[in-house]
C-alpha cells in the first residue's frame, strides 16, 4: 500500500520510516525545503537510537522517500497520516490546532483518489469530527474515512515501541476506515499485536487519558520521595514493594525531578482544557500539573541546599550533568533542567553543563548556561555537581577523579543511579531523592 506521512518530526518520520519497513511505499511530507533536503542526504531532524540507519535502509530499497509537495506525495494512497505537531496554544493551554486544519484543507483540495485520513497527531476529542467536515466541504468526489490512529512511542525506544506495541488504537466510524487500517497494520499481526477498535473519539480520549494517568503516577511517586525523606524511608523500596501489585505495576515509578518532554507537559494541559469546555472537571490531573511545576523548582532549591543555602550558594558553581527530559533523546521541550538552571542563576550561581546529544538545543533556552565539551570540563572547579538527566555516561564517573577537578566533593543525584553508602564511601556529600 502507497501511504502519505504529512508532517516530519518525530512521530511522522518514526512513523514512516517503521512502515516502510513494514513493505509500505511511504513518502513523508513537510514544508520546511531544509528539513526534507537534510533527510535525503541522510541527515536526521531529531536524535532517536536506530532512527538513522531504519531511514538510509529503506530509502535505499525504495520503500520510503521525502517530498515538500502535498499534492504529489499523496497521489494514489490509500492511507494519508497527518502528523503535524498540536503545540500548546499561547495563553489558554488549548491544544493549537492549525496545523491539522491546515493539512485537512490541503488534502481535501488535493485529494485524487479514495482514502483514509488518519490523524496520528495527539489531537483533542472532537478533533476527527471537524477533520472530516473539513474534507466535507471541500467538495472531494472521492470516498474518504477520518479515523484516529494516536501513537504512543516513548523518546529514545520509539522504534521498538512502534515495532512491538502493546496495542494498536484505532478509532474509525465506517468499514472503509476499519478495513484500509487492517491492512496498514497487517505485518503486526505476526506478532500478535492487540487491535482496539472503538469509536473516534474514544480513540482521541485514550491518547490524553494514558498520558494523563502515566504523569499522575510520576508526580505520586515523587511526592512519597518527599515524604520518604522526611520520615527516614526509601523512595527505591517504596516504589519496587508498590510496583510488584500488578494493579499497580512497577513502570513509572521512578522519583526525580519531575516530568517534561513534547507529551506530558501539553497533553495534560490540554486534557485540562477540554474538561473545562465540557463542564467536567478532572481535579486529580489539575493536581499533577500544579504538583509537576513546583516540583522543578525545588528541585533547584534542593541543589540550593547543597551548596548550604541561598546566601552560601552566590558566587560558586554547580555541574549540570544532563539537559534533556530523559536520556536517549535531544528533546529539551519542559525539561526539569530548564528550571533547575534558573533557580540556580537566579540565586547568583555560576552554572555549566553538559549532555550527550542536547546542548545544541539547549543553548537558546539557557542563554546563562556554560555549554562544555565533557561531563568532566563541566565538574572542573565546581561546588556541586548535579546529575539531572539519567544518561548511560554519567552511570560510571571516574569518582577519583571528579574529586580532582572539582571544588568540593558534593553531587546531588536527582535520578538516584548512584547508591547512597558507596557515594558516602567514596568521600562525598552526597544527596539523592527520597532516600537517606
Amino acid at each position: 500500500m502507497k501511504i502519505a506521512m504529512v508532517g516530519s518530526g518525530y512521530v511522522g518520520l518514526v512513523s514512516g520510516a517503521c512502515l516502510a519497513d513494514f513493505g509500505h511505499d511511504v513518502v513523508c511530507i513537510d514544508k520546511d525545503q531544509s528539513k526534507i533536503d537534510r533527510l535525503l542526504e541522510g541527515v536526521m531532524p531529531i536524535y532517536e537510537p536506530g532512527l538513522d540507519a531504519l531511514v538510509e535502509s529503506n530509502v535505499k530499497a525504495g520503500r520510503l522517500s521525502f517530498s515538500t509537495s502535498l499534492a504529489d506525495g499523496i497521489a494514489g494512497a490509500g492511507a494519508i497520516f497527518i502528523a503535524v505537531g498540536t503545540p500548546s496554544r499561547r495563553g489558554d493551554g488549548h491544544a493549537d490546532l492549525s496545523f491539522v486544519y491546515a493539512v485537512a484543507r490541503e488534502i481535501g483540495q488535493s485529494l485524487a483518489n479514495d482514502a483514509v485520513i488518519v490523524t496520528k497527531s495527539t489531537v483533542p476529542v472532537g478533533t476527527g469530527d471537524e477533520v472530516e467536515r473539513i474534507l466535507a466541504a471541500s467538495g472531494t468526489p472521492h470516498r474518504f474515512s477520518v479515523v484516529s490512529n494516536p501513537e504512543f512511542l516513548r523518546e529514545g525506544a520509539a522504534i521498538g515501541d512502534f515495532k512491538r506495541p502493546d496495542r494498536i488504537v484505532i478509532g474509525a466510524e465506517d468499514d472503509f476506515g476499519r478495513e484500509v487500517m487492517q491492512e496498514v497494520y497487517r505485518p503486526l499481526f505476526l506478532n500478535e499485536s492487540p487491535m482496539l477498535f472503538v469509536n473516534r473519539r474514544s480513540s482521541e480520549l485514550i491518547k490524553y487519558a494514558a498520558n494523563a494517568f502515566l504523569a499522575t503516577k510520576i508526580t505520586f511517586i515523587n511526592e512519597m520521595a518527599d515524604l520518604c525523606e522526611k520520615v527516614g524511608a526509601n523512595v527505591q523500596d517504596v516504589a519496587r514493594g508498590i510496583g510488584m501489585d500488578n494493579r499497580i505495576g512497577s513502570k513509572f515509578l521512578h522519583a526525580g525531578p519531575g516530568y517534561g518532554g513534547s507529551c506530558f507537559p501539553k497533553d495534560t494541559l490540554a486534557l485540562l482544557k477540554t474538561a473545562e469546555d465540557y463542564e467536567s472537571p478532572v481535579r486529580i490531573v489539575e493536581a499533577v500539573v500544579k504538583v509537576n511545576d513546583s516540583r522543578k523548582r525545588a528541585m533547584g532549591r534542593k541543589v540550593l541546599d547543597a551548596l548550604g543555602g541561598m546566601d552560601a550558594a552566590r558566587g560558586k558553581k554547580v555541574a549540570l550533568l544532563g539537559l534533556t527530559f530523559k536520556p536517549n533523546t535531544d528533546d529539551m521541550r519542559d525539561s526539569p533542567a530548564i528550571a533547575i538552571a534558573q533557580s540556580l542563576i537566579d540565586a547568583g550561581v555560576q552554572v555549566a553543563a553538559y549532555d550527550p546529544e542536547g546542548m545544541e538545543q539547549a543553548r537558546p533556552l539557557m542563554p546563562d548556561v556554560t555549554m562544555t565539551d565533557s561531563p568532566y570540563d563541566a565538574i572542573e572547579g565546581a561546588d556541586a555537581i548535579a546529575i539531572v538527566t539519567e544518561w548511560d555516561a554519567f552511570r560510571a564517573l571516574d569518582l577519583n577523579r571528579v574529586k580532582e577537578l572539582a571544588r568540593a566533593p558534593v553531587m546531588v543525584d536527582l535520578r538516584n543511579i548512584y547508591k547512597p553508602d558507596d557515594m558516602r564511601a567514596a568521600g562525598f556529600h552526597y544527596s539523592s531523592v527520597g532516600r537517606d
